[in-house]
């Protein structure tokens, strides 16, 4: 019997490039965005954001 992939919830990586830049810098200003949405959002939640948008500062800036 064969094993079976299931591609549900599969992600693919994020090549190094242009394209990549450019997700990453997408993803770091959604994440800056909602961190500082003043709509009453837990502060645990504004916290997880802007630790979020951190760590994709902190890839975008090993990439470029």
């Amino acid at each position: 019997m064969n094993n079976q992939y299931c591609k549900i919830g599969a992600v693919k990586p994020i090549t190094s490039g242009h394209s990549a830049v450019a997700v990453l810098e997408h993803r770091y200003h959604r994440f800056l965005e909602k961190a500082t949405n003043p709509s009453g959002i837990d502060t645990r939640l504004n916290d997880f954001f802007e630790a979020k948008a951190k760590s994709l500062k902190k890839a975008l800036e090993s990439l470029v």
